[in-house]
């Protein structure tokens, strides 16, 4: 059972590392949008391909998100990345060591 309890181990870690990266990218895209960028470089072609279909896909399912002007679309994708690390990670994690 040990080998599972490492596949699931490192599962655990993998899915940890890249929530991790893209909470790194949705910074750099809710930054990056409080100026005026060019929207030809492909640097921010990059950053709203990846970080506006779940911004757009929480903005349609809980439409208060958007206030006036105000978009906190990106506070409910942090919170959701957070509780996706807390939880599913640290229950995997928990899950590999009762494994072995």
């Amino acid at each position: 059972m040990f080998v599972l309890g490492n596949f699931v181990q490192a599962v655990a870690f993998i899915i940890d590392k890249v929530l991790e990266l893209y909470n790194l990218v949705l910074i750099v895209a809710v930054l990056v949008s409080w100026v005026s960028p060019d929207p030809f470089n492909p640097v921010v072609r990059f950053l709203r391909s990846v970080s506006e279909p779940v911004f757009d896909w929480i903005r349609r399912r809980l439409p208060f998100v958007t206030v006036g002007m105000l978009d906190l679309s990106p506070i409910v994708a942090f919170m959701g990345i957070y509780f996706l690390r807390m939880f599913l990670v640290r229950t995997l994690f928990d899950l590999s060591v009762r494994l072995r």
